[in-house]
């Protein structure tokens, strides 16, 4: 017993000394650990492409000065990677009840770079430069503003008079903003062939510093922090690009410490650029679908219009061993129209898995059988199951053709493969509807609102983009309610059942949204990159990034470092 009391006295005073030692740290007293970005440092990305003109009314056919650009001007509003529209140069918007009058408010005291104030007269002018007779701003674009009154009742506002509804009506306001008071006298012409285009002015976070000149060529581009910047102030205060051109370039310059990122990562480096520790590889859904549409209003391929013979085909195709085998693993399988990751998308549609025992099994119970052995292809009556399936000229789409004429031929289809350069295969076979299947990529870049209404609409059926000639009443009425609609939850809801029928109906086949890569030093920290509409949005949290932090010690002191 004696021996337990001391036990137990032992026991008391290491609790409170314990006690003691808890009860002296005060809440706030703990430190975290964690770097905190501080303001400082230099990044430098190889940029496959070249420099052309640093104008955003210029840079419609060239990424790479779009990606430039991105830093140098700004909108009147942006999209986050969901498609959902932010303030930019305004802070705040409305509409009418009718969707026909959007009314936008800038911001105080935003600046040009030069000091000069931003005002919505810069916004009257630029968007009449694309109103102007030109071969450089998109032909449909001209036209969609020339139908559109534009008034600023102030300094600070702004009004659009739409001649009708029209939901993505937003999407069209993201284009950078030009200073008036630099180029007001000079005609489209002018402005083109312009030094400006060198020497750019904007009202982005980042402003123009020099351009990085070798051998008389020029060989990159520099820019740095903007100080009087409206929003959130970057943490790196230069960002330097230098061209290359290619990826494997950009690769080796980054091997050789030139250069901290790779604007794109191409599959001919990608094991290398994966195999590089110091590097951090990103990757984002491109704003692209590829699919196969077949033509459903063609008499020489009446099965097209079954939906059995649709969905076997789906099901008989292994779509994942083209994304690993001939996209190298870069894509991700598709599940309808829309794109996934998007405010409009709908996560609960069922996938349709590869199985080509129930695909046989749907074909036979349509009807279709294999009446000569010999010949191996299904018919019902004297309907061959057998057509002839167009695909791009190059490679990789050759490939893929091979692929599911080998799948579809397992089913007991004869498919016949043509190569048709891309130009003449939408305009010279889609447009005029004189095709029966297509492999086909739908490029829906800058262009964050989903609108599926030009590619299935019945209205679009003929004369428009609605190849297929997809003739469904119920989607199509809930794509034109969707695009006169403006609230977007109402939206959302009607994008919800078109996905429905869709899926239901699969009137084309999804195959795959490919993935754009990037690359990134590790010391380089905060970066992130989601869905894309552009290869630009990469730069979407840029002001985040950070080079140099500060690192709280275990002893309460602070260091500021480069981040390991």
């Amino acid at each position: 017993m004696k021996k337990l009391r001391w036990q137990l006295i032992i026991i008391f005073l290491t609790g409170l000394v314990v006690g003691l030692l808890l009860l002296s740290e005060q809440p706030g007293s703990f430190q975290s650990l964690s770097p905190e970005p501080v303001r400082g440092g230099v990044y430098v990305e190889g940029l496959v492409g070249s420099l052309q003109r640093l104008n955003p009314l210029l840079d419609f056919y060239n990424s790479v000065d779009r990606d430039v650009n991105r830093l140098i001007y700004s909108g009147l509003i942006r999209f986050d990677g969901r498609g959902v529209p932010q303030p930019d140069l305004a802070e705040s918007w409305g509409f009418s009840k009718d969707g026909t009058i959007y009314n936008f408010e800038l911001r105080p005291n935003i600046k040009w770079h030069d000091g000069e104030p931003v005002t919505s007269q810069d916004v009257l002018f630029t968007i009449d430069l694309m109103r102007e007779e030109n071969d450089i701003v998109p032909a449909d674009l001209q036209t969609f503003w020339k139908e559109v009154e534009v008034i600023a009742p102030s300094d600070t506002t702004l009004q659009f008079k739409l001649p009708e509804p029209f939901a993505p009506f937003l999407d069209y306001l993201s284009f950078g903003v030009l200073p008036q008071h630099l180029l007001g006298d000079r005609s489209f012409a002018e402005i083109v062939e312009s030094p400006f285009n060198l020497q750019p002015v904007g009202s982005g976070p980042f402003r123009f510093d020099q351009l990085i000149v070798e051998d008389n060529e020029i060989k990159g581009v520099s820019l740095s922090v903007f100080e009087d910047y409206y929003a959130q102030k970057p943490y790196i205060e230069q960002i330097v690009f230098r061209y290359y051109p290619d990826s494997a370039a950009a690769f080796a310059a980054y091997q050789d410490g030139a250069v901290q990122g790779i604007s794109q990562v191409t599959p001919d480096v990608l094991p290398e650029v994966l195999a590089a520790p110091d590097l951090a590889v990103y990757t984002g859904r491109r704003p692209q679908l590829t699919m196969v549409l077949f033509n459903l209003n063609n008499p020489q391929v009446p099965f097209f219009q079954e939906k059995d013979v649709r969905f076997a085909f789906l099901k008989g195709l292994n779509r994942r061993w083209i994304v690993d085998n001939l996209m190298g693993g870069q894509a991700i399988l598709a599940n309808g129209p829309i794109f996934p990751g998007t405010w409009a998308y709908y996560d609960d549609l069922k996938p349709v898995d590869y199985d080509p025992e129930n695909a046989v099994v749907l074909l036979k119970e349509a009807g279709y059988t294999v009446a000569d052995e010999a010949e191996a292809v299904r018919k019902k009556e004297d309907v061959s199951l057998a057509f002839t399936l167009l695909h791009p000229d190059d490679d990789q789409h050759r490939l893929i053709a091979e692929h599911i004429q080998n799948e579809w031929e397992k089913l007991g289809a004869r498919v016949e493969l043509e190569a048709v350069p891309y130009e003449e295969l939408i305009n010279g076979r889609l447009v005029p509807r004189s095709y029966q299947a297509a492999l086909v990529d739908l490029n829906l870049s800058r262009s964050p609102d989903p609108d599926p209404y030009p590619f299935w609409d019945q209205a679009q059926a003929t004369g428009g983009q609605n190849y297929s000639q997809w003739d469904n009443r119920n989607a199509s009425e809930y794509l034109e309610q969707a695009r006169i609609t403006a609230d977007m939850g109402e939206r959302a809801r009607l994008y919800r059942n078109f996905q429905f029928v869709f899926n239901e109906e699969m009137p084309a086949l999804p195959l795959y949204y490919p993935v754009y890569t990037y690359a990134v030093d590790r010391k380089i920290q905060g970066v992130s990159m989601g869905p894309l509409f552009d290869t630009s949005d990469r730069f979407e949290t840029v002001l985040n990034w950070f080079v140099l932090a500060r690192v709280p010690t275990q002893q309460g002191g602070v260091g500021i470092t480069a981040t390991p």
